[in-house]
């Protein structure tokens, strides 16, 4: 497994500011701080396995750098090429600082031309500019990304702070993207994207731990909220603030400051330990399994598939996980009713279908609303390397979450009103 963050020793000597990256942008300094660089250089720190990583406008004091060097595990390999406000002697001296353990498995380059391709690539600094700019940008980093590599850059997410470079990224994401989040927690708030040019192995996900996402905001060592929560909660306590001002003299400003926490409860994220069984398929949701039945389905290929089904109450955890390792290779949703989600009607509500490509064949994981749900969040683009039990999106209020697996392949350990816990339970296993 990684190491657990925080344990770089020397990651407190990093400084909290960045510079744009001098071939794109001409823009006030943005800043980057602790949670964008770890959203930056996630993609990095999830391979368990033997990985390099290239960080183009490196600043010898930036938090980036630091993420990176914290994410080294053995057999990774690191290349930094200093940006404006560093230089590659100043990149020298710090690593060497580090201690020769890092030192070996960090190299510095003077220029972006003496850099070998890497599985992924990060640009240390924000992304300004006009869409041209991003374009050359993109064009100019193709040459350093390994087939299936991903590049990974942020811009400013405020209006007026890009020149165009941020709806250049939101086009390129559409074409290319997987994944990306927006980093609220820094000044200004960013938006991270992460791009793939070229399609990567699906076998290559097993050897990757579940993402890191700022959408998951962490309240205790194992609890976080969704980032939906946040919003709500924030809301509920606005309208108190409001009506307290207004109404001084009156108590209606307590209904909303008294919801806030329940709002922010539903959208509870607790951490979860994922089995290390490599044969284990886990729970997409916690829940009250409703059936466990062979079917076929023309939509996901020829043969029977094994689904299992889960009902989610209002009381349960309303995060969605991926049951199995794999590649995103279709998301579709298909309209429909809101039938409430234990009847058999619900078949035909309004559903999110996300299918991977897995060693072991199709699998289909299918978001289902219910009599009060109405909102599905999917968060894993077509093309996205999962790992098992990582956060994939979340349903709000009752709801149904289905998991689809080839039934000549898997074997079900559940049956019908078993509770299970999304991301730890097993519900299957490979055969």
């Amino acid at each position: 497994m990684r190491r657990p963050r925080g344990t770089c020793p020397r990651a407190a000597q990093y400084a909290r500011v960045m510079t744009p990256y001098p071939a794109v942008s001409k823009a006030p300094i943005v800043g980057i701080g602790s949670t964008a660089a770890r959203a930056l250089t996630a993609e990095f720190a999830r391979h368990n396995e033997a990985t390099s990583a290239l960080v183009i406008g490196a600043d010898h004091a930036s938090l980036v750098v630091a993420a990176a060097v914290e994410a080294l595990l053995p057999g990774d390999m690191l290349t930094l090429v200093a940006g404006e406000r560093s230089t590659a002697e100043l990149l020298r001296d710090h690593i060497s600082g580090l201690g020769s353990w890092i030192a070996d498995r960090v190299k510095v380059v003077d220029t972006v031309d003496e850099a070998q391709p890497a599985d992924v690539v990060i640009v240390g600094e924000p992304v300004t500019g006009t869409a041209q700019d991003v374009r050359t940008l993109l064009d100019r980093l193709g040459k350093y990304v390994t087939e299936g590599g991903v590049v990974t850059l942020a811009t400013p997410a405020l209006p007026g702070r890009t020149g165009g470079a941020a709806a250049e990224l939101f086009r390129q994401g559409a074409l290319f993207g997987v994944g990306s989040d927006l980093v609220v927690r820094n000044q200004p708030p960013l938006r991270v994207h992460r791009l793939r040019f070229t399609a990567a192995d699906p076998r290559a996900a097993a050897g990757l731990a579940p993402a890191y996402r700022p959408s998951s905001v962490p309240v205790t060592r194992g609890m976080h909220i969704d980032s939906n929560g946040v919003a709500a909660a924030g809301i509920a306590l606005g309208l108190a603030a409001l009506a307290r001002t207004a109404r001084p003299h009156s108590r209606l400003w307590l209904l909303p400051a008294l919801a806030a926490a329940p709002v922010a409860a539903f959208f509870r994220d607790p951490e979860r330990v994922v089995p290390a069984d490599p044969d284990a398929v886990v729970a997409a949701a916690d829940g009250k399994v409703l059936s466990v039945e062979r079917m076929t389905d023309e939509r996901f290929g020829p043969g029977e598939f094994l689904r299992i089904a889960v009902f989610l109450s209002v009381l349960d955890v309303h995060v969605n996980r991926v049951p199995v390792a794999g590649r995103v290779t279709d998301y579709f949703v298909e309209d429909g009713g809101y039938a409430n989600a234990m009847t058999a009607a619900a078949e035909h509500n309004v559903a999110a279908y996300t299918v991977l490509d897995t060693e072991r064949g199709t699998v289909v994981v299918a978001q289902r609303t219910g009599l009060i749900a109405r909102r599905i969040v999917q968060r894993v683009p077509v093309g996205t390397l999962v790992a098992r039990g990582e956060r994939m999106g979340l349903i709000r209020f009752g709801s149904r979450t289905d998991v689809y697996l080839p039934a000549d392949r898997a074997e079900p350990l559940v049956t019908v009103n078993d509770k299970v816990i999304g991301g730890a339970s097993v519900i299957a296993r490979w055969r």
